[in-house]
């Protein structure tokens, strides 16, 4: 008999080209149906919006489309107007590639010999776009109905390329785009007050840090209404706690995916003195110990001295050789940013602060874009079986 060992390495070997070839080849298709409605949407905005074409030729266009080619899908009226949508609020890339090759044969032919406008794909091939920054490859990689709904909720340009770059490294599916863009995430990523420029070892460091926390957070499992408390005043931190333990991977799908979660009341005993963190992480991106604290109530500066002395017995105590300082982070339900970010300077351990929303606080646009529990549960324990 062989060796099981050579088998086995044999096995992931194939393994892992096999699924290599899918991803390239997933890739490949997609790109090819991006750049095919790209053509298209050009073809229809050129036609349509300078008047070649009467009211109502999108519309007549899809229905002929379907008898011609029936079971068709994906040229519907309403989505060959996406497809126009997405060639204009592209229309840059017609810029910013370099243009067709003479012995270069055309991607697409052209489908009316007595149209004004020819259809044609643009030319991306990968190739470096000119205009700076442009996450060409992760434009590539992300699906058409993506990008109808970053088009259809995300204004901004800025906007649009973090939430292109979030579906490629986080592989948001259309449901979990929605639920980030509900949250409106661009704008609540890496402003949350603090003092990682001053306090961590590299501006580089300090960087990563600020993008990987937000200065709000959505604990939508946690229902102060189903507690029971008669007194909302008696909701305190260790309620929100245990709410946060019993739905931890909620919790860390929140924070993101780089995290990991100790335990919650982590003991720190040094000197004699019994202190208890409410709760401890571990980022594989910073490297480094995060400790939390839970706040029901507005931000206090008193906060901000009780977690420094965790973090100075976390880095004494606890943190590795090869690890970068501890860093901490306050939750609390409310806190003035201008106040907060004024007076965490003073403070030489690296510190944030950040407020949270639970069920009760969410907008009505918000509770529709989030999954039931019920659902929440069954695609976290799906991806536990993966």
């Amino acid at each position: 008999m062989g060796d099981k060992q050579n088998y086995g390495q044999a096995v992931e070997l194939i393994k892992t080209a096999i699924l290599q070839s899918q991803y390239d080849a997933a890739c490949s298709v997609n790109e090819k149906q991006l750049m095919l409605y790209y053509g298209i949407g050009k073809y229809i905005s050129l036609n349509s919006r300078k008047g070649f074409w009467g009211k109502g030729a999108i519309d007549e266009i899809s229905q002929q489309l379907e008898k011609e080619l029936p079971g068709l899908k994906g040229f519907s009226a309403r989505n060959l107007r996406n497809m126009r949508t997405f060639y204009e609020e592209w229309a840059m890339l017609d810029q910013v590639v370099i243009g067709q090759e003479q012995n270069e044969p055309r991607t697409l032919a052209d489908i009316s010999a007595n149209s004004s406008v020819e259809i044609e794909a643009p030319i991306w091939q990968r190739r470096l776009p000119k205009v700076s920054g442009f996450p060409l490859t992760e434009f590539l990689h992300v699906g058409f109905s993506h990008h109808t709904l970053i088009l259809s909720k995300a204004k901004e340009y800025e906007e649009r390329l973090f939430y292109i770059k979030r579906i490629v490294s986080e592989q948001l599916s259309y449901e979990g785009l929605k639920q980030s863009i509900a949250r409106d995430d661009y704008h609540h990523q890496g402003s949350l007050p603090n003092n990682f420029l001053q306090t961590l070892p590299s501006a580089e460091q300090a960087l990563r840090a600020v993008s990987t926390f937000k200065d709000e957070y959505l604990l939508d499992y946690i229902n102060v209404e189903e507690l029971n408390i008669r007194d909302k005043q008696d909701v305190d931190e260790r309620v929100i706690e245990n709410a946060i333990i019993h739905n931890v991977k909620n919790f860390i799908l929140t924070f993101g995916k780089d995290f990991a979660f100790i335990r919650n009341q982590y003991h720190l005993d040094a000197f004699g003195e019994d202190q208890y963190i409410d709760l401890l992480f571990f980022n594989r991106a910073l490297n480094c110990l995060v400790a939390v604290e839970l706040k029901t109530g507005k931000f206090k500066t008193s906060y901000l001295g009780q977690l420094q002395g965790y973090l100075s017995v976390l880095d004494g105590f606890e943190r590795k050789p090869h690890e970068n300082p501890a860093i901490g982070l306050i939750l609390c339900k409310d806190m003035n940013k201008s106040f907060v970010d004024y007076v965490i300077q003073d403070y030489t351990k690296p510190m944030g602060v950040a407020t949270y929303k639970t069920s009760k606080d969410m907008s009505d646009e918000l509770r529709k874009a989030l999954p039931n529990i019920d659902d929440l549960k069954k695609l976290l324990d799906s991806q536990e079986e993966v």
